[in-house]
């Protein structure tokens, strides 16, 4: 980046939002803090929403502040509830457990707050994510994305959705850096008091009370059905499906020598599946809406390593494109708790190439023909 050159800042008001804004003045950015208020009214929050969102713009504020910088706060509540809400209600619905982190990305945090930025005249969007965007990969100016320096806080995960547009208007500004560093900038800098212990829970159910939340969203979600096991014997009852999720083992109420784990959501019947440790592992996926962000759509079929969850280690795999936005993924090895509604991302090596949302999990095929 020039010197001069005006950036907007994606600014939660937490250290890793903090810190970038920091480096690019350093590097002689114009910075601008941009501040999405999002917050729905929904018993997940243990507070009023108009409290929360008050709370949270005045650490934004006073952290705006010391920084020196110009905030704008952008009210997208109105586009998030219909973006990234509504979709994560409906995934539920159709027994799946959806990433929202997937949607919002290209859709409310390099789509809506993108343009925001770009109408106060800035030419990209940074953001606190712990990832790296190198030089164009090839002559026609394709971006990649790669996966951060620091390994246990890599965010590449939650961002295969970005456009080449988007991917080129961004920023990362943490990409070389680890959350450690991150974390003795911010002491050394003289923000200690602003330091808080962040929520690993959904930025919209803070609080962590998913079944509060999807209870009073989801009126008409059948609330009682049975929990039956690979056989179709009845093992007990559940109080809603958006409850469980592939591979829980607590909360089933089931009494056994040894332990039973959702193995799948059935809301045809309303029935939750269990099932011994060993029906957890799937050799096979099909992962639709899928989006190829640093290569072009393949047709043929390709080696790469893919993530099925943020926190897992990427397993090599062959992938059958069927079409632009469809993959089939065969892993070389069965993996545990592939769980339909959750992304499966690509990479090759450090390169995420692309990603989509799984779809079905099978117990997969024993040659390298695609039915």
């Amino acid at each position: 980046m020039s010197k001069g050159t005006k950036v907007a800042v994606a600014f939660s008001g937490g250290v890793d939002s903090l810190r970038a804004a920091s480096v690019l003045r350093e590097k002689g950015c114009e910075v601008v803090a941009l501040h999405m208020r999002i917050l729905p009214s929904s018993p997940g929050h243990p507070l009023d929403a108009r409290v929360l969102i008050q709370q949270q713009e005045d650490r934004v504020r006073a952290l705006t502040s010391r920084l020196d910088l110009d905030l704008a706060v952008v009210d997208l509540r109105e586009p998030f509830q219909a973006l990234v809400v509504r979709p994560f209600l409906k995934g539920y619905l159709e027994g799946r457990t959806p990433n929202p982190c997937t949607v919002c990305n290209p859709r409310v945090k390099f789509g809506l707050l993108l343009e925001e930025a770009r109408k106060l005249g800035a030419s990209h969007l940074a953001t606190g994510h712990y990832v790296k965007k190198p030089e164009p990969l090839d002559a026609e100016g394709r971006f990649g994305l790669k996966r951060g320096r620091d390994r246990a806080k890599d965010q590449s995960y939650f961002l295969y959705g970005l456009s080449q547009d988007q991917l080129a208007a961004s920023l990362f500004p943490l990409g070389e850096s680890t959350k450690e560093e991150t974390l003795r900038w911010a002491w050394e800098a003289g923000f200690a008091d602003f330091l808080r212990e962040e929520s690993q829970e959904i930025c919209f159910i803070p609080s962590g009370r998913y079944r509060d939340l999807l209870r009073e969203w989801l009126p008409e979600a059948p609330a009682r059905g049975p929990i039956v096991d690979l056989g179709g014997r009845v093992m007990g009852s559940h109080e809603g499906l958006f409850g469980y999720t592939v591979g829980q083992r607590r909360g089933l109420g089931i009494a056994s020598t040894a332990p039973y784990y959702v193995v799948r959501l059935d809301p045809s019947s309303n029935a939750v599946v269990v099932g011994r440790a060993e029906d957890l592992y799937r050799s096979e996926l099909e992962a639709e809406h899928v989006n190829w962000l640093s290569i072009v759509p393949p047709d043929e079929p390709l080696e790469a390593s893919v993530r099925i969850r943020n926190q897992h280690v990427p397993a090599p795999a062959r992938l059958f494109p069927l079409h632009k936005d469809r993959v089939i993924v065969r892993f070389r090895e069965p993996q545990r708790a592939v769980t339909p509604g959750q992304a499966a991302v690509f990479y090759r090596d450090d390169l995420l190439l692309g990603g989509g949302v799984i779809h079905k999990a099978e117990a997969g095929m024993q040659n390298d023909e695609v039915p």
